[in-house]
């Protein structure tokens, strides 16, 4: 059994507990309480390479990353240096997350909040609506097709944007035959943990003009930010690094600084 298929099998037994308490019916009457989701798509098509800051406690490949006592407070300092999108893992056997840090996150920031997890079910596209999110991820290596196309119209038809993370070309296919707007390229392979910073340059290229690139995994500081905003992305995804810096806020800055540096506009497709 692969890495993803031990986090997915753990999702699914959590999953049933969580559906056990709280009905599919009792979801959508929260969904329907709340405002409306926020528009990311458009917040991620600016001309500036964005940054999506993420909370991040633990992961399967580094284990323990940091001691985040208050989700709420880090995504402040995050939005305060300026991301334009705040990640929160909401997975709780390798990643430590929980909805209760989405629900602190989306209480305390204006931001767009996405909802990191492993999706497999519609039942969880309702729960990350119920719960304040305005994007959802869905990894194509998780689903088969169907469910893949089912799922990015169910989050779509919520309001919220589906970021579909890809790990090569045909994957790129299947997310854009399945509706994608936003495209995330992870560098980190799911079943391995490895990391190839190869990855986006040679997958990018496929994705159509019109859908948006987020790369993600591996970014370490300024200088990858950069990197990346030449091989053409709109954004990056951020997470050990921001969490594990003493000053989250100016690590951040430093990021978005990178990203919305003039001479990039030039060099971006």
């Amino acid at each position: 059994m692969s890495v993803l298929d031990s986090i997915v099998a753990g999702v699914k037994e959590d999953l049933a507990v969580r559906e056990q308490a709280t009905s599919m019916d009792a979801l959508k009457q929260r969904a329907e309480r709340l405002p409306g989701a926020q528009d990311a798509f458009q917040l991620l098509s600016m001309d500036a390479v964005a940054v999506i800051a993420e909370v991040k406690r633990s992961s399967p490949s580094k284990g323990e990353l940091a001691d985040i006592s208050d989700p709420s407070s880090l995504a402040t300092e995050y939005e305060a240096g300026g991301a334009s999108v705040i990640s929160v893992l909401t997975e709780q056997r390798r990643f430590n997350g929980s909805l209760a840090d989405l629900d602190a996150v989306r209480g305390k920031v204006d931001i767009p909040v996405l909802r990191k997890d492993f999706i497999v079910t519609p039942y969880q596209v309702w729960e990350a609506r119920a719960h304040g999110a305005d994007m959802v991820l869905l990894i194509v290596a998780a689903l088969e097709q169907m469910a893949l196309e089912s799922l990015v119209e169910r989050v779509h038809s919520l309001g919220m944007c589906a970021l579909v993370e890809v790990h090569d070309e045909h994957e790129v296919k299947r997310a854009v035959d399945a509706g994608a707007k936003i495209i995330g390229i992870n560098a980190r392979n799911l079943k391995t943990l490895e990391v190839d910073r190869d990855t986006f340059s040679r997958v990018s290229p496929t994705i159509p003009a019109g859908v948006l690139r987020v790369a993600e995994s591996g970014i370490r500081d300024s200088h990858d930010v950069v990197e990346y905003a030449r091989m053409g992305a709109d954004a990056v995804l951020v997470g050990e690094a921001l969490v594990k810096d003493k000053d989250p806020r100016q690590a951040v800055a430093s990021m978005v600084a990178a990203g919305a540096h003039p001479a990039l506009r030039s060099v971006r497709p």
